[in-house]
């Protein structure tokens, strides 16, 4: 039997006890500000419905930098508390979970948009890439410049793959229109986001998808008020702002940890597998569109939706193109 193979009987028997001795406790770090209105709080959110649902102990670490060794000193300080499972909020956390999980080899450990697995370790991802390449498709449809534009921070698996969602599904409804794209370097900085959307406003784009988390504000701000709309990401964001937000693609990332805590507490938990939920769970991923976007536009892109569903489209990840300066 393979290393994998005693890892998950040795997780199912641990987490059967547990569930029957009902004392389950579960800790996350999440690397960034859990009231950033996006990505953190979500997550921050999953965790909290953890404890209603399952009854479970909870501890948390945010506001962390995301750097390899300052997210394996925060996943090593909750593992040494001893939790049942700790939960990497962030495909940012690939690497220090990696090496945190193997020096706690009886704790389960999950990343959340990760894409990494081990002996006591796996992922769990909600297909962002999904409901982004929608939204491109959408941007594609609704674009008069025929420039569209894409902003987010720190380089990491999931911005990557929503960026070349985004981009591919652009592509598919509109091939001849400019693509303008920048990870500016940080999530939460909002006066950088608003410079960078300004100069993409400035080369002409009039939609932007932005895949930020509290420096959303500022592309939001310099946007307000012009002819250029926004994609938002993570939640719905058009009934937010609906004068400023053309549409969201929704990936609900409070749902892998509790699917991940959900799986463990029931034995179905296994080390070594990346789990992945798409557009076939719309309370997870999918893509809003503000009330003005004309009818005939929603109805091609629920048709594009089915297409994906149906596998007779392949939502690619895939972009090399250039990229706007920090």
């Amino acid at each position: 039997m393979t290393k994998l193979g005693y890892a998950a009987i040795s997780f199912l028997m641990a987490s059967t006890a547990h569930a029957q001795s009902d004392s389950l406790s579960v800790a996350m770090l999440l690397a960034g500000n859990i009231e950033d209105n996006g990505f953190m709080e979500a997550g921050y959110n999953g965790l909290l419905k953890i404890q209603e649902e399952f009854g479970a102990k909870i501890s948390y670490i945010d506001k962390i930098e995301p750097e390899p060794e300052q997210l394996a000193a925060a996943l090593r300080r909750l593992a040494q508390d001893g939790p049942d499972m700790v939960i990497a909020h962030g495909g940012q956390n690939n690497q220090a979970a990696q090496q945190v999980s193997a020096e706690f080899p009886e704790i389960a450990f999950v990343v959340v948009q990760g894409n990494v697995t081990g002996p006591n370790l796996s992922s769990y991802e909600v297909l962002q890439e999904e409901s982004a390449w929608l939204g491109g498709a959408a941007a594609g449809l609704l674009t008069k410049t025929d420039v569209v534009g894409h902003i987010s921070g720190i380089r990491v698996t999931p911005g990557l793959k929503g960026r070349g969602g985004f981009y591919n599904g652009l592509m598919h409804t509109n091939p001849d229109a400019k693509f303008l794209t920048i990870f500016a370097g940080n999530q939460d900085d909002n006066e950088l986001s608003e410079r960078v959307a300004k100069a993409q406003m400035e080369q002409g784009a009039d939609y932007i998808f932005t895949m930020l988390n509290a420096g959303r504000q500022g592309a939001t701000d310099a946007m307000r008020g012009t002819s250029t709309r926004q994609f938002g990401n993570v939640i719905d964001w058009t009934t937010v702002e609906p004068e400023v937000f053309a549409g969201s693609a929704i990936a609900d990332v409070s749902i892998p940890s509790v699917e991940a805590v959900q799986d463990y507490t029931t034995g179905n938990w296994k080390p070594g597998v990346v789990k992945a939920i798409g557009l076939e769970n719309p309370t997870a991923v999918s893509l809003t569109l503000a009330d003005d976007v004309p009818a005939e536009i929603k109805s091609q892109i629920e048709e594009l939706k089915q297409k994906i569903i149906r596998d007779e489209i392949e939502v690619s990840t895939e972009y090399d193109g250039p990229e706007m300066a920090p």
